[in-house]
């Protein structure tokens, strides 16, 4: 087991997320499961506690209630190496939940994640301060993030 793990709390979803998220990124398996029993506070047979994993990092559910919701202030990022790979976890992410800028998106359980090409970040920490700034100019107009349209903006000049 890993020394820190993303520890997600939802309401009566727990199950279902863990079988969405296992179903979109590959090298994923649901592990533990843990179900209310008669003293609850769950209803008996639903999921308290769970672990899962996802591209290999561990992660906990927790059916815990409604007395917390998610935010952005955290998220879950995710670099991809392809054009194809932030087209494809963008759509599956997104369905039923909320495209924001910049490769942010909101699931259908309202946890947060980003979408972001790793040619990004190798962009945004060139040595030229208007390459850097062309290619900031062109991610703030986006909502799905363009591996193309960073490239022109990059090469520009």
């Amino acid at each position: 087991m890993q020394k820190i793990t993303p520890f997600l709390w939802f309401d009566g979803e727990a199950e279902e997320a863990m079988k969405f998220y296992t179903s979109v990124f590959q090298n994923s398996k649901i592990g533990r499961v843990t179900r209310y029993g008669e003293a609850g506070p769950g209803p008996k047979g639903t999921v308290m506690s769970a672990t899962f994993q996802l591209d290999g990092q561990e992660f906990m559910a927790l059916n815990g209630g409604p007395q917390f919701k998610f935010t952005e202030a955290i998220s879950f990022f995710v670099n991809c190496e392809t054009q194809e790979e932030v087209d494809e976890l963008w759509e599956k992410l997104s369905e039923g939940g909320k495209k924001e800028r910049c490769g942010w998106l909101k699931d259908k359980y309202g946890l947060s994640w980003q979408i972001v090409p790793s040619a990004l970040g190798q962009m945004l920490q060139d040595k030229d301060a208007g390459k850097r700034a062309r290619v900031m100019k062109a991610l703030l107009q986006m909502t799905k993030i363009d591996i193309r349209g960073l490239k022109q903006a990059y090469e520009q000049g």
